[in-house]
């Protein structure tokens, strides 16, 4: 009988493992796209110590307008002077240059004191993408001070009666919120686990649950701009700032969207999270407008197409965003972001989009759009386009699922 009851259970155990295996995909690299990152991250190395010659001390990269030469930086206050930092230490990771770790060291100097800048909801870019990343590789009490203020700074613009953190100063009968501010949430998460204080998490998940609310239409594409009044919590307007029309869907804009439920998934284990994640990255993907190469245009409404502008910027937060999501996924939906990050990738870094040794003012990728209807960066490389585009490299280096 011990004998009959020992081999049910191994009948079970054969069932229930067999069962696992068929439920849980494993998606694997592709080991000639893997030998490719490495030479990436090697002529990234080459193209930042570019880049660090085009600085003043107190300088930032922004963009490289090609047919001009023109180079063109911020100050520290500026929402993209994480991404240099943050850019660095992705390099120096792969590399172990260690003139990429000392200038990542001199210009987190500069960009200290904005952990004291309440103005500002982009503290997450500025402050977690740059003190963040090296507190992960070199911990130090002093970064995790400058993050835990950065917290409280980004924090303190949040309002209880519309139930988000104020993106754009405005007038008193004003309170603006846009998209991309579902991407500073991470850091207000990292406050919680490292102090305990779970004010931070609470708000994340309020703006998050107001912005899933109201910034998405029907079909999961986003606004850009929500106004809202700050003494009722009431919708004002909805508009799209940065894309073609307040009614279409600005490439970009989509790209956060994406990104920040599928980080709203992973810090909360929440469910809504996931699928409101799901529902975006079906926007995005099947799409009429979304090119075969998964690049895509500026705005997926963009006047022109095929002609119209793509945005490598977009395409490298979707890439990033994606090989994350593939992993709390299973079966086709799982193997779908996966392939389709990787063929992103892949396109990224072709002749098509990456710059050569040497050119581009020391940037790694061409083609990004910032603000098309502004003029305002047009077809030019991004510090963040290179910021995203290295993250999807390496979390994709690194892929286990």
């Amino acid at each position: 009988m011990s004998k009959l009851k020992n081999g049910i259970c191994m009948l079970f155990i054969v069932v229930a493992a067999l069962g696992c295996s068929l439920k849980k995909q494993v998606l694997k690299t592709d080991a000639t796209l893997i030998n490719k990152i490495d030479k990436e991250f090697a002529d990234a190395d080459q193209q930042y110590r570019i880049l660090m010659g085009n600085l003043q001390t107190d300088q930032f990269p922004k963009t490289y307008y090609p047919l001009k030469d023109k180079f063109e930086t911020c100050k520290s206050d500026w929402w993209v002077s994480g991404f240099y930092p943050g850019s660095l230490l992705y390099i120096y990771e792969e590399t172990k240059s260690p003139e990429l770790l000392k200038e990542t060291e001199r210009i987190l100097k500069v960009l200290e004191k904005e952990k004291n800048n309440t103005s500002t909801h982009d503290l997450g870019f500025m402050m977690y993408c740059s003190f963040g990343l090296m507190n992960q590789i070199k911990p130090k009490p002093a970064y995790k001070d400058i993050l835990i203020t950065s917290a409280n700074s980004l924090a303190s613009r949040f309002n209880p009666k519309v139930g988000c953190i104020q993106s754009w100063d405005a007038s008193p009968s004003e309170f603006l919120v846009i998209i991309d501010n579902m991407m500073n949430l991470e850091l207000l998460f990292w406050a919680t686990k490292a102090t305990g204080d779970s004010s931070y998490y609470k708000k994340a998940v309020v703006h998050a649950n107001t912005t899933m609310k109201n910034h998405f239409r029907s079909d999961y594409s986003s606004y850009h701009v929500l106004n809202y009044n700050p003494q009722t919590g009431n919708v004002q307007q909805k508009r799209t700032d940065q894309g073609y029309a307040d009614e279409s869907a600005w490439a970009r804009g989509q790209a956060w969207g994406l990104y920040g439920y599928t980080l709203m998934y992973r810090e909360t284990k929440d469910p809504k999270y996931l699928n409101q994640a799901n529902h975006i990255a079906g926007f995005i993907l099947n799409h009429k407008n979304m090119p075969a190469d998964g690049i895509p245009y500026w705005d997926f409404n963009a006047p022109g197409i095929p002609a119209a502008l793509r945005d490598a910027s977009a395409a490298a937060v979707i890439a990033s965003a994606l090989l994350e999501l593939s992993k709390y996924n299973e079966g086709k939906q799982a193997q779908h972001y996966f392939k389709t990050a990787e063929n992103i990738i892949s396109e990224l870094s072709s002749e098509s989009y990456k710059a050569a040794r040497g050119t581009n003012g020391g940037f790694l990728l061409k083609h990004s759009v910032g603000h098309m209807p502004k003029g305002s960066e047009v077809d030019v490389p991004l510090t963040y386009a290179d910021y995203y585009y290295l993250e999807a490299l390496k979390r994709y280096k690194n892929y286990t699922n």
